[in-house]
């Protein structure tokens, strides 16, 4: 049997990306040429605010007093269980140190890179947890600053969980400061700003945009595209969840792909029934993004079997996974390619999102095929380093010099030549190519 779509995507998520790269690019380079001034220009032009840049202690302490005491227990949860996941994370790796041969010892270090860059989106929504995601990892990875970096609305400011987040989470800057000018901002190190070394988080295609750019100059997570999801489910999964399981995740907007991969005919045909009444109930403005995105760019796809629809899933890559299926250790092993996977009716890709401590900035438009999401080992490198004694550098000169005069690269021959000569003298070496 050969796949079957039950409804197929009209569009796909991609943007103009000739016109917003132009646009782009083009604000980084009067950034970079007229520094803080223009970027301040740029802010009043987009974001219409005349506060603080970088808000102070007072500005923090002030915002944090307007989050209710329930939601602050709720942030910090999250914090906390983001925080210990991170640590975990972080317990994987360890400095190595091999003998390869005797007297030649290599290693292997990792070090957190000094500063760091969080772009925590606040314009459409407010991400609390794009700001616990992004600076709890920089801060568990040991970076020795962390800005983090977030819209303000006019008027207002950073919306005060932002803030509240950020602070808690381990932010040393906090910058008013969206979009383009955000990220030139903490790239070029204005308002006296560290130049950040990584710029990290979720945005808009001019924020993804301007990270592609940059890319090179600094370090990013990930090129980013818009959110989307993926639900694996079989006949023994609940219609309601999984359709309210799609329809969660195309509120994120107008172009968020939900696909959902099945073998049961039934199963999809109740699937498709439900969603349009559950985007209709939801409030206008989530309803208008979860509308169109399930109009235009939802699929809904009938499989032979369930190896056919992880090899489906495969295929597509997708930024959340979830499975909704008997037998979860079989999909455990045999699925590869996915930025995070929800396993069973018990988990949802909301949860991820918010609290369970997991990082919820993820690969997406198939990315998730060659690279996994954000954790402490985006902020690290790792850095390897060698020492030798004289005697243990011998074999190691020997074979550098024959391969290197096999290449054409004589310098590189004569610097394990010269170590030879001083630390063996009177030792006749064969160190030409043909032997």
């Amino acid at each position: 049997m050969t796949r079957e779509y039950l409804k197929k995507a009209t569009l796909t998520a991609k943007s103009d990306a000739s016109e917003v790269h132009e646009t782009v690019k083009t604000i980084l380079a009067d950034i970079e040429a007229g520094g803080d001034a223009t970027a301040m220009d740029y802010a009043r032009k987009f974001d219409k605010y005349e506060g603080n840049v970088l808000l102070t202690p007072e500005d923090i302490e002030a915002a944090s007093a307007l989050v209710p005491e329930k939601l602050k227990r709720d942030i910090e949860f999250s914090q906390d269980n983001v925080r210990r996941f991170a640590e975990a994370q972080k317990a994987t790796m360890s400095d190595v140190e091999v003998e390869i041969v005797p007297g030649m010892i290599a290693g292997q270090k990792a070090i957190p890179v000094d500063a760091a860059g969080c772009y925590v989106p606040g314009g459409r929504y407010s991400h609390i947890a794009s700001a616990i995601m992004t600076v709890t990892t920089a801060k568990v990875a040991g970076c020795r600053h962390i800005t983090a970096c977030s819209p303000p609305r006019p008027g207002v400011g950073i919306a005060p969980a932002i803030v509240y987040a950020a602070h808690i989470s381990g932010a040393h800057q906090i910058m008013a400061m969206g979009g383009v000018q955000g990220v030139a901002a903490m790239t070029f190190g204005l308002f006296g700003l560290p130049k950040a070394n990584i710029l990290v988080g979720p945005g808009n295609q001019f924020v993804a945009e301007a990270k592609r750019i940059l890319f090179g100059r600094v370090g990013i997570d990930m090129i980013a595209g818009p959110t989307d999801s993926l639900i694996l489910a079989d006949e023994t999964a609940d219609p309601h969840i999984v359709a309210t399981d799609l329809v969660s995740q195309a509120e994120h907007g107008y172009n968020s792909p939900v696909w959902l991969v099945t073998d049961d005919r039934a199963l999809a045909q109740k699937v498709m029934d439900i969603v349009p009444g559950l985007i209709a109930d939801l409030p206008e403005v989530n309803s208008q993004n979860a509308a169109a995105a399930w109009r235009d760019y939802a699929e809904v796809i009938l499989c032979s079997d369930r190896e056919d629809m992880a090899a489906c899933s495969d295929e597509y890559a997708p930024e959340h996974l979830t499975v909704q299926a008997e037998d979860l250790d079989w999909w455990l092993d045999r699925l590869t390619c996915y930025g995070s996977l929800f396993l069973g009716e018990e988990t949802t890709v909301s949860y991820g999102d918010k609290a369970t401590g997991t990082n919820h900035v993820l690969p997406t438009s198939g990315a998730a095929s060659y690279t996994g999401g954000l954790s402490v080992h985006k902020y690290m490198k790792i850095v390897t380093w060698q020492r030798a004694t004289r005697e243990g550098s011998k074999a190691i000169a020997e074979a550098t010099a024959r391969i290197s005069r096999l290449e054409g690269m004589e310098g590189h021959a004569r610097a394990a030549d010269v170590r030879l000569a001083k630390y063996f003298p009177g030792t006749n070496f064969d160190l030409t190519a043909d032997g």
